[in-house]
């Protein structure tokens, strides 16, 4: 038996290199869209193609008050992660019906319900990210929401 990675965690994997291009100074995240074992695009958070990064010019952080009482920070500049993958696949003409997606992190609300509209069928992530904000979604949309666990990384000699 070898310490072969699952598929699961292989394109985990990806994702923690997809997320290195992140121009995000708060949280490098990066997302993968698989079928059938096969990449269809992939995505990190970052501003639009064009415009300056956070990286360069700083962040631009809005607070808001969520219908719960809490509160939110999001940042004006940056698109996330799976709105750039899925943004990827409308580009390059790549249906991402019945496929899944992995992201190092689980989804925020606005993606989880992007997600459900385009046709992602399962949610893989590596670290979770305010779960109970989608927890009515995927209750109501049939949508799988899954943890991977990764392995330890071990230095290579």
């Amino acid at each position: 038996m070898t310490d072969r990675l699952s598929w699961d965690q292989y394109f985990l994997t990806i994702t923690r290199q997809v997320a290195e291009r992140s121009t995000c100074l708060r949280a490098k995240v990066g997302a993968v869209i698989v079928r059938d074992k096969s990449i269809l695009a992939s995505g990190y958070n970052g501003a639009p193609s064009g415009m300056p990064h956070c990286t360069e010019v700083g962040c631009l952080v809005y607070r808001s008050e969520t219908p719960f009482g809490g509160t939110e920070e999001n940042c004006y500049r940056t698109i996330h992660a799976e709105i750039n993958a899925i943004a990827q696949a409308a580009r390059n003409g790549t249906s991402i019906r019945d496929a899944a997606i992995y992201i190092t992190h689980s989804p925020c609300i606005h993606c989880a319900k992007t997600l459900v509209n385009t046709g992602i069928r399962t949610i893989y992530y590596e670290r979770p990210y305010k779960l109970e904000t989608v927890e009515d979604i995927v209750r109501h949309t049939g949508v799988e929401l899954r943890q991977v666990e990764m392995p330890a990384v071990v230095p290579v000699p």
